[in-house]
C-alpha cells in the first residue's frame, strides 16, 4: 500500500501545479492519470495553448519552473487591441503604459505538462502514475482508499479531483453542478500570416462570436480561437483550407495580411459547467472538474491554477490537522466566489457582443471608445485581467 498525504486524479496542468507546490512544502503526494505522460514539444505547435496571466507565471516562478516553460516557445505579448467587428468600438492595451515587461505570455499546454512533470520527477514527496487508471475509490471520516486497476492501493487524507471538465469523481459522488450550453463552438488551429504580429495578442468580437488571434513564438504564427454559432462552425470546419483562410482575413480584418493554416482544425462545443458543490467529505474539485467558462478572455487556465494557488497555500500552513474540514470549508468558499465572478463576466461579455442589435452595437461602440480613452480606468481594468485577479 501506497500512503501520502494528497492523491490527484488528473495530470494536466492543474493536477500537476497543485502537486508540484504541496511537494515542495514537503506534503506527500500521489498523481494518477489514465493519459501519456508529458513530452518534449515537437517541430509543429501544439493547437493547445493558454494565454498565461502574470498571476499564473509568478505561481510557476514560485514552484521553480518558469524558466523551463519560458524557453519551451512562450510567446511574450506586448499589446493587446481588441475590438468590435460592427461598430467603431476598440480599446488597445500596451506594457509600456502600463509598466510591465509584457501582458502575459502565450504557452502551449504541453510545455507547462512537461515542466512540471520533470520536476515533480525528481521531488522525494511525488510519485506521479501515468497510463494508470483507478477501479475504485472509497472514503471514510479521515482517509480516501484509491485502488488501482493493477490491484495497488492508495491511502490518502485527500484526494483532488482534478480530472477535467466531465470529472468522474465528481459524478462517483454526486456532486450537483449548475451548466449551460453557450451555444459556441470553439475552433483551434495555428496559423501563419502574411504580416508579423509584433506581439500583439488581437480579439476581434463578431455578429455570431469572438476571434482570437494569439501571438506564437515565430513573428508570422498564430493560435487561433475562434468562437461562433454551432451552424457556422460546422460550415468552417467544412471549408477547404483557401476557404477559411479567405474567412479568417476578413474576419480579422486583415491585420496580418493574408492567412494560411498551417495545422489541422479542431472543434469543440463551450459548456459553462460550475460544481454547487467542490467538497464533499474528503473529496475536493479543482480546476475544469469545477468550473469551465467560455474562452473568450482566456481565463479558464487561469482560473484553475488559482485554485490549485489556494489549496497549496491552505494545505502547507500549520495547523493541528492536516486537511481539517474547516479549511476545505475555506478553500471551497474562496475559490467558489472568484469562479462565479468570472462566470457572470464572461456571460455578460457574450450577451452584450454577439448579435446585431442595433443598441447593443451602439453601446459596445460607446463603450470600449469611452474606457480606451479614460487611463485610469482603463489601466485599473487592464492590471485586473493581467494579474488574473
Amino acid at each position: 500500500m501506497q500512503q501520502v498525504q494528497v492523491c490527484i486524479v488528473g495530470g494536466g496542468c492543474v493536477g500537476l501545479a497543485a502537486a508540484l507546490g504541496l511537494a515542495k512544502k514537503g506534503v506527500r503526494v500521489a498523481v494518477i492519470d489514465s493519459g501519456k505522460a508529458p513530452h518534449a514539444l515537437g517541430d509543429e505547435y501544439e493547437t493547445r495553448v493558454s494565454a498565461i496571466s502574470l498571476g499564473s507565471q509568478q505561481l510557476f516562478d514560485a514552484l521553480g519552473v518558469w524558466n523551463d516553460i519560458a524557453a519551451m516557445r512562450a510567446a511574450p505579448y506586448h499589446e493587446m487591441d481588441v475590438r468590435d467587428k460592427d461598430s467603431t468600438g476598440k480599446i488597445a492595451f500596451s506594457g509600456k503604459t502600463l509598466d510591465l515587461p509584457e501582458l502575459g505570455h502565450i504557452v502551449e499546454n504541453e510545455a507547462i505538462r512537461f515542466a512540471l512533470y520533470n520536476a515533480l520527477k525528481t521531488n522525494v514527496n511525488a510519485e506521479v502514475h501515468y497510463n494508470t487508471r483507478y477501479q475504485a475509490l472509497h472514503q471514510t471520516h479521515t482517509d480516501v482508499l484509491v485502488t488501482l486497476e493493477s490491484g495497488m492501493p492508495i491511502m490518502a487524507k485527500l484526494l483532488v479531483a482534478a480530472d477535467g471538465a466531465n470529472s468522474a469523481i465528481r459524478k462517483q459522488f454526486n456532486m450537483p453542478i449548475t451548466y449551460w450550453d453557450y451555444d459556441h463552438h470553439a475552433i483551434v488551429a495555428t496559423v501563419r500570416t502574411q504580416l508579423p504580429h509584433n506581439s500583439t495578442a488581437r480579439q476581434v468580437f463578431l455578429p455570431t462570436g469572438p476571434l482570437a488571434f494569439l501571438p506564437l513564438q515565430d513573428s508570422y504564427s498564430h493560435s487561433i480561437v475562434w468562437s461562433t454559432e454551432p451552424s457556422h462552425a460546422s460550415a468552417l470546419m467544412a471549408m477547404d483550407e483557401t476557404e477559411f483562410n479567405k474567412a479568417l482575413h476578413e474576419a480579422i480584418d486583415g491585420q496580418c495580411g493574408l492567412c494560411s493554416l498551417v495545422s489541422e482544425r479542431a472543434v469543440f462545443p463551450l459548456t459553462m459547467r460550475y460544481a454547487k458543490e467542490w467538497v464533499q467529505g474528503r473529496v475536493a474539485l479543482m480546476g475544469d472538474a469545477a468550473h469551465t467558462i467560455h474562452p473568450l478572455a482566456g481565463l479558464g487556465m487561469n482560473l484553475g491554477l488559482k485554485d490549485a494557488a489556494l489549496l497549496i497555500e491552505l494545505l502547507s500552513e500549520p495547523a493541528e490537522e492536516f486537511c481539517s474540514t474547516k479549511l476545505l470549508r475555506e478553500y471551497e468558499r474562496r475559490r467558489k466566489l472568484d469562479a462565479q465572478k468570472h462566470i457572470a463576466m464572461m456571460q455578460g461579455l457574450k450577451t452584450l457582443f454577439e448579435g446585431n442589435n442595433p443598441l447593443k452595437k451602439l453601446i459596445r461602440g460607446v463603450g470600449l471608445s469611452m474606457v480606451d480613452k479614460l487611463g485610469p480606468i482603463k489601466d485599473l481594468f487592464a492590471k485586473q485581467a493581467i494579474e488574473g485577479k
